[in-house]
């Protein structure tokens, strides 16, 4: 019987010869205690869920929870059991989310919003190391104060309320399916287990890998140390707490200015040098750098022409076709011939030189001051640390440490495991690999949703097909570019973009319930922001002394702003 047609009711016992003890392997799998949720390793392995015998080479060593694990030496030597994963049914599929992302998140809303037979109903598990989920193509919002952070970033307890889906806060340490080997007739077939940090294994019958990818820091000396990457909410956070304390610190006209510089011109490299330099105007510079000598190379022509424009008219240095060798703290420079001039910010945060070496020909060297270094280039994908030490080519990857899938979604070899969003190497049908973005990942979470019922209701499964919609980008608190698939070379700039994208993003938010909540909050907030608009508009027609007629009898003067700078009003009423 195929793995894909097997029946979902686990029999409690299968018959065979039993087998002597000294003829077991070496590292046997214990059996499960129905009655309470834990592996015995020794002596009376049962066959209950047919796992392979080599599944589990790695002990507990203790039962403190610390995710540590050994080897055993003996098959009969008592060791502290692993804690198990408790589904609450033991008949119905158990799906395990890895990643609570835009495709780990919304693949298990769909799953849950799908109709499913009362037996064939799945058991949901989300597994994330945070306790929120991120909408990260709205990061910036939070630098530029439009949004607060319970609208991007709301917990994974509020969107799941209604839900059967269960959430457990974790990271995880290794996996290992077993949805790869062969098994003999009348066997059941099982997903594997995933170990995670806190020692606990999780045995699953369909797995989705969502883990993403982590920003790749450490790419030249220095980076790691003085540079920030902006991938996380806590990421995101910790730049505007650096940005914080230096307008603090820098508060005043005769205060030097604060100079950002960004490494790399993607999207976010882009989005990041509007944001920055919009909010920091004549008291700050911005110094982007990129390898390429164009901005966003892989953008629609009318999101690049839109943001080249708002990077050259606003306080920003652009450096194309360099790339950074070396980032150090100016106190450690040994250029005696520099002509930077190194000042302090406060005990914790000195100035940082960055050293540019040019990547075109024609172009010399720089060298950089900088007082907060930002790095968006490079991401790693977190499933090659994941693998058995025993067994590192379980799961196949590519050469960037994606996984390789079929058009299904599924992982080639592994029918119960699927990949998708950054953790995934899927190829559009001109053999082009899919882009790391959010559009994607949505796209992906509703095929995979769907296939995933498909599989467990032995129906035919569909090929993933990504339809490009457009690409949006932000550059200020009312300035955005939108360029629609759909509509040749339209492109909406300026606040009309600004609008569209916030809109759309408003309609993408998980569930219902969070999305009135957010457009409540952002409609009044758009309200609050034109009232002030107008008195400002006004105030400014309204600057130096005018007079009003009052009733044809008296005339009242209002003085210049400079002599209001007392908070007191002279009204002089003449006859």
């Amino acid at each position: 019987m195929s793995c894909r047609a097997a029946p979902w009711s686990r029999p409690s016992h299968i018959a065979g010869p039993r087998v002597p003890t000294t003829a077991r392997p070496r590292f046997a799998l214990g059996s499960r205690n129905l009655w309470k949720n834990s592996w015995t390793i020794g002596a009376g392995v049962s066959n209950m869920f047919a796992l392979p015998s080599m599944l589990f080479r790695c002990m507990a060593s203790s039962g403190s929870g610390d995710g540590g694990f050994a080897r055993s030496t003996s098959t009969d030597e008592a060791v502290t059991p692993l804690p198990l994963y408790s589904w609450p049914d033991k008949q119905r599929p158990r799906v395990c989310i890895l990643g609570g992302g835009f495709g780990g998140l919304y693949t298990a809303l769909r799953l849950d919003s799908l109709v499913w037979p009362n037996d064939k109903r799945p058991q949901v598990l989300l597994v994330d190391q945070s306790d929120k989920f991120v909408f990260k193509p709205m990061l910036y919002e939070l630098l530029s104060g439009e949004v607060d952070v319970w609208e991007i970033a709301p917990s994974f307890t509020e969107l799941l309320k209604s839900t059967s889906v269960q959430f457990v806060r974790d990271s995880v340490k290794l996996l290992r399916p077993s949805d790869h080997f062969r098994r003999g007739p009348g066997e059941p077939c099982t997903g594997g287990v995933v170990h995670l940090e806190s020692g606990t294994v999780i045995e699953y019958d369909w797995l989705v890998l969502a883990l993403g990818a982590e920003a790749k820091i450490d790419v030249v000396p220095g980076s790691a140390e003085y540079a920030l990457p902006f991938t996380t909410l806590e990421d995101a956070l910790r730049v505007e707490s650096k940005l914080k304390m230096l307008e603090r610190k820098r508060f005043g006209r005769s205060s030097p200015t604060i100079e950002v510089a960004i490494v790399g011109l993607g999207y976010s490299g882009v989005e990041l040098a509007a944001t920055i330099s919009e909010r920091l105007k004549n008291t700050g510079t911005v110094k982007a750098i990129n390898v390429q000598t164009t901005i966003c190379p892989t953008a629609p022509q009318g999101n690049r022409d839109a943001a080249l424009k708002v990077l050259e008219s606003r306080n920003i240095q652009l450096f194309l076709g360099y790339f950074v060798s070396c980032i150090k703290e100016a106190s450690t420079s040994d250029d005696s011939s520099s002509t930077v001039t190194y000042s302090e910010v406060d005990g914790d945060n000195r100035k940082l030189i960055l050293d540019l070496q040019r990547a075109e020909r024609g172009l010399k060297g720089q060298t950089l001051e900088a007082d907060l270094v930002l790095w968006t280039v490079g991401s790693t994908s977190q499933i090659p640390r994941l693998q058995p030490p025993d067994a590192p080519y379980v799961i196949p990857l590519n050469g960037r440490g994606q996984v390789e899938t079929e058009e299904t979604l599924q992982v080639k070899g592994h029918p119960r495991t699927f990949a998708i969003g950054d953790s995934a190497a899927l190829r559009d049908p001109s053999g082009k690999l899919l882009p790391a973005t959010a559009q994607v990942a949505f796209q992906q979470a509703d095929f995979a949703g769907w296939n995933l019922w498909a599989a467990i209701n032995d129906r035919p499964l569909l090929p993933f097909r990504f339809q490009n919609l457009g690409e949006m980008m932000t550059l200020g608190r009312n300035d955005a570019a939108v360029t629609a698939s759909f509509i040749e070379g339209l492109t909406l700039e300026g606040p009309l973009g600004h609008a569209a994208r916030k809109l759309v993003y408003c309609l993408r938010m998980p569930t219902d319930e969070h999305r009135v909540k957010v457009g409540i909050s952002w409609f009044t907030k758009t309200a609050i922001d034109s009232l002030a608009s107008v008195q400002n508009a006004v105030s400014k027609t309204l600057t130096g002394s005018w007079t009003v007629r009052i009733l044809g009898v008296y005339d009242l003067r209002i003085p210049e702003p400079n002599e209001l700078e007392d908070r007191s009003m002279s009204i002089l009423c003449t006859t």
